[in-house]
């Protein structure tokens, strides 16, 4: 499939099926769609949207954000879960007041030189914010490439290969549709082409997808592993991570050992958030929210 047959498919479905988010207004600035970004990293988009409006109501440009603690920006982040992305916003904040006047950049290396900014999301800013063309590979445009194109029924796993990346940049016009039509793909493979319940039916690109035209063939690699999360060192970290964001102020060492029965399990967990610059150690045991600058 062509890319002049790609982007007419895709951007009329786009045009009526698109969810109606805030990062995608007309009025967002880059910063919402830097903040954004990190925020949907392994995060339903449900989860994010509260966050997202009341953390840009507190910090509506990186100089409100790098002028506060990085403790309050953990704070704020709550329950979005891996925390450290709230430490690394508020380190790329930083960097982006002393290195390019507070505004974030439009250029994809310095985008890539912020602090805790990869590969995907600094294509995903340049395109978004910017109107740029780059090939913005999330999993959900990966798997839809994988089975468009390579008739795979999973997404990839691992690093973004150069195929991939030559095979997105193909499939986007050479032209000012191009950021519109790297939404539409991560919106179909959200939408329609799903992990588990693909609607083929309704594909805009179902006729010549060759995963649907060779029968939907089946997964034929090692089975998928799910995380759990009961009792993992995780669930553990956030539970001490809860008692340090409604304590607003120090707290005893006594308060997070009541927060966790296994001591060996929490030991090893709060000295993770110690080491993370998650949590600050005071005299006398008693622990809060980091108060100094984040680490990148």
């Amino acid at each position: 499939m062509s890319e002049d047959t790609i982007t007419p498919r895709l951007l009329t479905w786009y045009e009526r099926s698109a969810r109606d988010l805030p990062w995608r207004s007309g009025d967002v600035t880059p910063w919402g769609v830097l903040v954004s970004e990190v925020m949907l990293q392994q995060t339903p988009v449900a989860r994010v949207l509260p966050v997202y409006g009341q953390w840009l109501q507190r910090w509506p440009d990186p100089a409100s954000l790098a002028g506060d603690s990085p403790g309050e920006a953990v704070r704020l982040w709550g329950r979005l879960g891996y925390p450290r992305r709230a430490l690394r916003l508020h380190a790329a904040a930083g960097a982006c007041v002393d290195r390019h006047d507070g505004v974030v950049p439009d250029d994809i290396r310095a985008l890539r030189a912020l602090p805790g900014v990869g590969e995907y999301t600094a294509a995903a800013v340049a395109s978004f914010a910017f109107g740029q063309r780059h090939a913005v590979l999330d999993t959900n445009v990966r798997r839809v490439q994988a089975r468009l194109f390579d008739g795979r029924e999973f997404e990839p796993t691992g690093a973004v290969t150069v195929p991939e990346r030559a095979r997105a940049l193909e499939a986007r016009p050479d032209d000012g549709r191009a950021a519109t039509v790297s939404i539409a793909f991560m919106e179909l493979g959200a939408l329609v082409c799903t992990a588990r319940s693909p609607r083929c039916d309704s594909c805009p690109l179902g006729e010549s997808c060759t995963w649907v035209l060779t029968g939907r063939p089946a997964w034929s690699g090692a089975p998928r592993r799910g995380q759990s999360y009961t009792g993992t060192d995780r669930q553990c970290r956030g539970r001490l991570l809860a008692v340090l964001r409604e304590a607003h102020g120090a707290v005893p060492r006594a308060a997070l050992d009541a927060a966790w029965p296994d001591a060996a399990q929490r030991d090893r967990a709060l000295d993770g958030l110690v080491a993370d610059g998650l949590a600050e150690p005071l005299p006398h045991g008693r622990f809060r929210l980091p108060k100094g600058r984040a680490r990148a």
